[in-house]
């Protein structure tokens, strides 16, 4: 029930509020920041999953961890890094044009890249991954309720400003219930990981947000764009990467799996790297 059901439209929910906060100049106006949004794109859809392979060989994770590991690299910002680029005096604008593009790309790219981790650290032991089917189910949980935020929006305005703030805390409990859900569904996983797999996290965390701004640095960009890019870079949507995690093993279990794990503990740690970030960078950003 909690993973047929309950989860997708969690997420389901959860992608509505962020479309309830998108008009259609938000997938057009990364023209405006070409340099920005190149940069972005490459940290996300590379350079992220390539860091995460990294360390998942160098702490040498189980299998099913690795693949959780994977599937979080390979999930975009949501409105959490809105919210961050906001608070830290970065071109928000930027921050919601990155996660509005960088969502329905992974419609496209989570599948294909699941379906080779599956196939890399689990091999035969692994479940089967219909990258057809995958597609499909993340553009159903994902997309649509994306686009039913929008023309919510755009045809009730008025309306939408009456409920976003009630919509936006319903999708803060939903998140904080699929977490914790997520770990008590799988505590000695958890707890016998969580040694290594916290330490690696939080490495990835940091290690993404300095990449940004090392690669904004050699871009040339501004201040406001550079601390965008590095939140857009080193923050990850956990709940879509606990939804996947959950549906690559749907034919096997009833519960959530072991692949879960990694988006839910990072949904937890990355505060603690991610907050003391944008403070500096809004620190920062009023000296200036």
């Amino acid at each position: 029930m909690l993973v047929k059901v309950a989860l997708p439209l969690i997420l389901a929910f959860i992608m509505f509020s962020l479309g309830l906060g998108l008009r259609k100049q938000d997938f057009t106006r990364v023209l405006k920041f070409p340099k920005a949004f190149g940069t972005g794109i490459l940290n996300q859809l590379i350079l992220l999953p390539l860091i995460a392979f990294g360390l998942i060989k160098a702490f040498g994770f189980s299998p099913e961890i690795a693949v959780g590991v994977m599937i979080l690299s390979l999930c975009p910002g949501g409105v959490t890094s809105n919210v961050l680029t906001k608070i830290g005096k970065g071109n928000t604008p930027l921050s919601i044009s990155l996660t509005a593009i960088t969502s329905l790309v992974s419609i496209i790219t989570v599948p294909i890249m699941v379906a080779l981790s599956v196939h890399h650290f689990m091999g035969v032991d692994g479940p089967e991954v219909n990258i057809a089917s995958l597609g499909i189910k993340m553009f159903l949980i994902t997309a649509v309720p994306v686009r039913l935020g929008m023309l919510l929006t755009a045809l009730a305005p008025d309306f939408v400003n009456k409920i976003s703030k009630g919509v936006s805390r319903t999708a803060i409990v939903l998140f904080v219930f699929i977490i914790v859900a997520a770990l008590a569904k799988n505590w000695v996983v958890f707890s016998s990981n969580l040694p290594t797999l916290g330490p690696a996290l939080i490495l990835l965390n940091i290690a993404m947000l300095a990449l940004g701004l090392i690669t904004s640095r050699l871009m040339k960009l501004d201040s406001m764009d550079a601390t965008t890019v590095s939140i857009e870079s080193g923050v990850q949507n956990g709940t879509l990467g606990i939804a996947v995690g959950a549906l690559i093993a749907l034919n096997a279990t009833e519960t959530l799996p072991p692949t879960t794990v990694p988006s839910a503990v990072y949904s937890i740690l990355m505060y603690f790297v991610s907050v003391p970030f944008v403070l500096w960078r809004r620190k920062r950003g009023s000296i200036k």
